[in-house]
């Protein structure tokens, strides 16, 4: 049975940097992509980034230059890099496995101006 646990959201203020962190059980990670999403207060819940199996990543454009996602795969552990955070980027954060969707339980990451 697949778990994701998301770590590492809190408070922060404008400009400043966080890390997240997605640990997987299974022993699937390795072979799938893994995916950042974010929900703000009533709004949709939108891609954040991705990482494929072999490394290749995607970003959203409002976080390009800004966000890095990387991962271990010998700690199952997928990450999110945030710099530069600006008050929009509010919201709960979402660890997700396209290949079985599955998503994480959610970590709230707030920024304040």
């Amino acid at each position: 049975q697949v778990q994701l646990v998301e770590s590492g959201g809190g408070l922060v203020q404008a400009g400043g940097s966080l890390r997240l962190s997605c640990a997987a059980s299974g022993s699937i990670f390795s072979r799938n992509s893994m995916a950042w999403y974010r929900q703000a207060p009533e709004k949709q819940r939108e891609l954040v980034a991705s990482i494929t199996s072999s490394g290749s990543t995607n970003y959203a454009d409002t976080v390009k230059g800004r966000f890095t996602i990387s991962r271990d795969n010998a700690k199952n552990t997928v990450y999110l890099q945030m710099n530069s955070l600006k008050f929009e980027d509010t919201a709960v954060y979402y660890c997700y496995i396209p290949g079985i969707r599955y998503w994480g339980q959610g970590t709230q990451v707030t920024v304040s101006s």
